[in-house]
């Protein structure tokens, strides 16, 4: 192995260490997803549409505070991966403008439009973690979600968020022990 390939593979190991390999940001989500279900069976369905659009707000601060908690190690300010994983964490808030519409058009089909945002926004996990873990998540969420709206029409509202909750949910530990086993052998691996 060259020095690249050696400075490469510890800058992979060293995004998922500082990450918990994505574990915080599952569990987070997972929570307010599974909130966001709950509520959405007793809310009017635009209210409960606006909360799933807005449910991030709340994730995402909480995310990060778990991050600092579960991370193993901070990611040094040299890793030629630090910009990259950033943009790659950023890059949901773009469906922004999805969700508008979606809303606009239909509030009964956010958590579709949502659930399918998240399989696109986790799929280059599966890289950045060197895990199909991410790549089995990202398809299970999106095309899950979509059987669910096929199957239950309009009813599919609350239970694709509560299918949704608990993919996140499942995974993170997953994520979690794919990463620490990473950061303990600090080699390139794959599941």
């Amino acid at each position: 192995m060259t020095n690249n390939s050696k400075d490469f593979n510890w800058a992979l190991t060293e995004v998922s260490a500082n990450s918990a390999g994505g574990a915080p940001f599952l569990i987070a989500y997972g929570v307010t997803f599974l909130i966001t279900a709950i509520l959405s069976f007793f809310l009017p369905r635009p209210t409960a549409a606006i909360i799933v659009m807005f449910q991030g707000g709340l994730a995402l601060p909480a995310a990060f505070w778990l991050e600092r908690k579960m991370g193993s190690s901070r990611m040094s300010s040299d890793n030629p991966l630090k910009a990259l994983s950033a943009q790659m964490a950023m890059s949901q808030m773009l469906g922004l403008p999805l969700f508008i519409l979606v809303y606009s058009l239909n509030p009964g089909g956010m958590p579709l439009a949502m659930a399918s945002l998240g399989g696109v926004h986790f799929f280059p996990y599966a890289w950045l973690h060197r895990t199909r873990i991410y790549a089995v998540f990202a398809f299970a969420v999106a095309l899950g979600s979509l059987v669910i709206q096929i199957f239950l029409e309009s009813q599919a509202f609350s239970y694709i968020l509560l299918y949704v909750a608990f993919v996140y949910l499942i995974t993170a530990p997953l994520v979690y022990r794919h990463a620490a086993r990473l950061v303990r052998a600090n080699v390139p691996a794959t599941v």
